[in-house]
């Protein structure tokens, strides 16, 4: 058994999301491309974005630090510490309205 400590990577991925060019950091937590599950922990800065892309099978984020916007199509979501978004399955995009932290987590099928 692994254990990971979520709050440590969260301010390492933040301090590299500082210093990046686009704003943003991610590294996976759990699982890979050949995996079921995938997590992945992101950090961005503020008004740092995943632009449009499209759902990656069942996912959810959980808003790790700060706050962001989910957006589709004319809707948006906007979400902060302790919540989570159930991705839409639909073209999306995700931005940090404040410097955050989030763990994506997917099942692709």
């Amino acid at each position: 058994m692994n254990k990971i400590s979520l709050d440590a990577l969260a301010s390492r991925l933040q301090e590299r999301a500082a210093g990046s060019s686009a704003g943003r950091s991610a590294e996976t937590v759990v699982g890979g491309h050949e995996r079921t599950l995938r997590q992945t922990l992101i950090a961005l800065t503020a008004g740092a974005s995943l632009s449009d892309h499209p759902n990656p099978g069942e996912a959810t984020v959980l808003v790790l630090r700060g706050r962001v916007r989910m957006t589709a199509g004319g809707d948006h979501w906007d979400a902060r510490t302790g919540d989570v978004l159930i991705v839409p399955d639909a073209v999306h995009a995700l931005e940090a309205v404040e410097d955050a932290a989030v763990l994506l987590t997917v099942a692709k099928t």
